[in-house]
């Protein structure tokens, strides 16, 4: 069985591995108006991966641990004050960026981000994007809220991701003109666009980021994911 991963909306993705290891990135599910119905209650799940505190990316993180006493993987100081929130004892996995660990079987590393942390008005670490390796050997690239940045070429370098997660919204991130650009310097060869179309501050949209990738001659794949749609990996 090949990997999966299920968009839900802004930037959370419910994953399963080719192994039938079930996760949550950055889950935000009862409040996210994009989120289909029927994912808006937690799933059972092996692990949760953080990119950053922000509301729209953590706000079902407890209610996930819950549901599943998983292991809640992220930036050090985030998981620390969710944990003290959440009562996570030992599944609170605190990372920081450039290190990997062990998650059932998947390799999950953090990388550098550009933006800002807080939770509940609470500084919760720097922000971070995450890299998933597969028990495949295919590796997903999820970048977090961010701007372009020099550096996604040593992301490229190091991990040669099969598929990359950017956000194109603008306004709190990247907008196309600069997520064409990161898809070029990190020679991504599968992308699917997040955090747009939310609400109407998030004014990029997938046709923009299009027609820049394609006036920067790139070849990539754009996948264009409706919420609740799945894509492999």
């Amino acid at each position: 069985m090949s990997a999966k991963i299920t968009f839900l909306g802004q930037s959370t993705f419910l994953g399963e591995s080719d192994k039938g290891k079930k996760f949550y990135i950055d889950p935000w599910l009862a409040g996210n108006p994009r989120c289909p119905e029927e994912y808006k209650t937690p799933e059972n799940v092996d692990f949760i991966v953080l990119t950053h505190g922000h509301a729209d990316h953590v706000s079902d993180v407890v209610n996930v641990f819950n549901t599943s006493n998983c292991n809640v993987a992220g930036p050090y100081e985030l998981v620390n004050l969710l944990s003290d929130e959440g009562n996570f004892g030992d599944k609170a996995v605190p990372m920081g960026k450039g290190g990997s660990i062990d998650l059932d079987g998947l390799e999950v590393t953090l990388t550098h981000a550009m933006h800002s942390s807080s939770y509940n008005g609470q500084y919760s670490g720097e922000p971070c994007g995450i890299i998933l390796k597969f028990e495949n050997g295919k590796t997903l690239y999820h970048a977090g809220d961010t701007n372009v940045f020099g550096d996604m070429n040593i992301i490229s370098e190091l991990y040669s991701p099969d598929i990359c997660l950017l956000p194109i919204g603008s306004r709190f991130t990247m907008d196309g003109k600069e997520a064409a650009l990161a898809t070029e310097l990190l020679c991504a060869k599968k992308v699917v666009p997040i955090h747009f179309g939310t609400f109407p501050l998030l004014t990029g949209t997938a046709e923009h980021y299009e027609e820049e990738v394609r006036k920067r001659g790139l070849s990539t794949e754009i996948n264009v994911l409706e919420p609740g749609e799945s894509i492999e990996i």
